[in-house]
């Protein structure tokens, strides 16, 4: 029996490298061999065993942003697809027969998994192998770098917040948070948003999103009426869209304050399950503010993500901070928490030794 390499989630707050068997291949499946994936804040929410439903499936190899290369095949893949291509997986596994996914809206299948989050039989991104169904499958073209790829799959979300947001051109756009926020500021601007405002409470991320995107960026440990400054940038109306990146009751609450008459506030950020937010119902009904949610890409996602990197309309390199290996993920995990310059981190089971590239 093959073995490979893999942090172990045993129990909350203990990550563990193990040897554990590689996921077997069967009909219509296939085997990736890791190259890179990136800590995403939402691991941190399983490390800490901060999302119930999670926790319940301890011990589990998590890790969902994940690129890597076709190492083996089952029968029935098709013949466009070969071993050694490189690929990018879209994670989600909706059952395809609930009420949810016979209205065409799998992200809310009511037996939902992805992988890397749910799933103990394929591994997930913090080893060497994970094996998925062929049709996830997308390939990597040449034009976009293995740092990039790691990037698809946090792209995809940001893609498919950026459609539930549907925010029309010449339209001001807010986001609080300076993490994959930034990447919600990029596609706002591509949308044609004007202006675009980054919040947050790091300077030096907020120095990155001016550098990056921003029109304009608030600091709130400078600016204690983060509110007043967005009206006033706005010329005193307030904000057509706010999106939340942070995942937090006190940010949702300041991002529908910082809403126009008639706004709009995507949720993204996620919360724990005992978190709450104060919203009045009456700014419903007599301001008609309106709020929707996004949870993740899915599907055509991946190719939207894959081509606006070919084409350089996003770059998320700079985001990347550092490449450590795979040994050192509950560390660099740790770490993310505490050094707020970081912002995202590969973790790759081919290196040996930390690599810094930006922070």
């Amino acid at each position: 029996m093959r073995t490979m390499r893999a942090m172990v989630l045993e129990k909350p707050y203990s990550m563990v490298l193990k040897e554990v068997p590689v996921p077997q291949v069967h009909d219509g499946e296939v085997l990736v061999k890791i190259k890179y994936c990136g800590i995403c804040g939402s691991d941190w929410g399983a490390y800490t065993g901060k999302y119930a439903e999670e926790a319940a499936l301890l011990p589990l190899v998590i890790g969902h942003e994940f690129f890597g290369i076709i190492e083996e095949k089952g029968a029935n893949v098709p013949d466009d697809l070969a071993e050694g291509d490189r690929v990018s997986v879209d994670i989600c596994l909706p059952c395809g027969t609930c009420y949810n996914c016979r209205r065409n809206e799998p992200l809310l299948c009511s037996n939902f998994r992805q992988i890397g989050i749910h799933t103990a039989e394929t591994s997930g991104g913090y080893s060497e192998y994970v094996k998925v169904p062929w049709q996830n499958i997308y390939k990597v073209p040449a034009e976009v770098t293995d740092h990039q790829a790691a990037f698809i799959e946090p792209l995809t979300a940001c893609l498919n917040a950026s459609e539930k947001m549907d925010l029309k051109i010449g339209s001001s756009f807010v986001v609080i948070g300076s993490g994959l926020g930034i990447i919600h500021a990029c596609l706002a601007k591509l949308r044609g948003a004007a202006p675009v405002i980054v919040i947050d409470a790091n300077a030096d991320r907020l120095a990155m999103a001016k550098k990056m995107v921003a029109d304009y960026t608030i600091n709130v440990t400078e600016t204690p009426d983060a509110v007043a400054e967005v009206r006033r940038l706005t010329g005193g109306i307030g904000a057509d869209y706010v999106l939340e990146a942070v995942g937090s009751g006190k940010t949702y609450e300041l991002a529908f304050k910082m809403l126009r008459r008639g706004g709009k506030l995507e949720a993204f950020g996620i919360c724990s399950d005992d978190d709450y937010a104060s919203l009045r119902p009456v700014e419903f009904v007599l301001q008609e503010k309106k709020v929707s949610g996004s949870c993740a890409g899915i599907g055509n996602n991946w190719q939207q993500a894959i081509t606006l990197m070919k084409f350089k309309r996003i770059d998320p390199s700079p985001l990347i901070s550092m490449i450590v290996p795979l040994e050192e993920t509950e560390k660099a995990l740790k770490e993310l928490q505490e050094n707020k310059k970081l912002v995202k981190v590969l973790v790759s089971p081919e290196v040996t030794k930390r690599e810094m590239l930006h922070g």
